[in-house]
């Protein structure tokens, strides 16, 4: 299972970095494949440790912030491992060039 999500916080002004290191810290450190991009992170596991990476990062973002805004997205295909690298990959191969990262 893919799953992209991101976490806003609301009320911690303008700058959102310290949130957001803290939700990256969280996902690196539960060895499972990630990709962080500037307005997500796509993570790839079983529905329990894609639900279990996302709940602590909440945890961890709500003991700073009186508010948090959470989108979440997954692509849930049994039949294909290694999707966080090989879905781009397949789309490359049709583009016949590598895509921007």
């Amino acid at each position: 299972m893919l799953a992209e999500f991101s976490i806003i916080p609301v009320g911690v002004g303008e700058s959102m970095g310290d949130q957001i290191a803290k939700v990256l810290k969280i996902v690196d450190e539960s060895g499972i494949p990630y990709k962080a991009n500037p307005m997500g992170t796509v993570i790839e596991g079983s529905w329990d440790e894609v639900m279990s990476i996302i709940k602590k990062c909440h945890q961890a973002v709500t003991s700073d912030c009186p508010r948090i805004l959470i989108s979440i997205s997954i692509d849930d295909r049994k039949d294909k491992p290694n999707r966080i690298t090989e879905k781009l990959k397949s789309v490359e191969k049709r583009l016949g060039k590598e895509v921007k990262k």
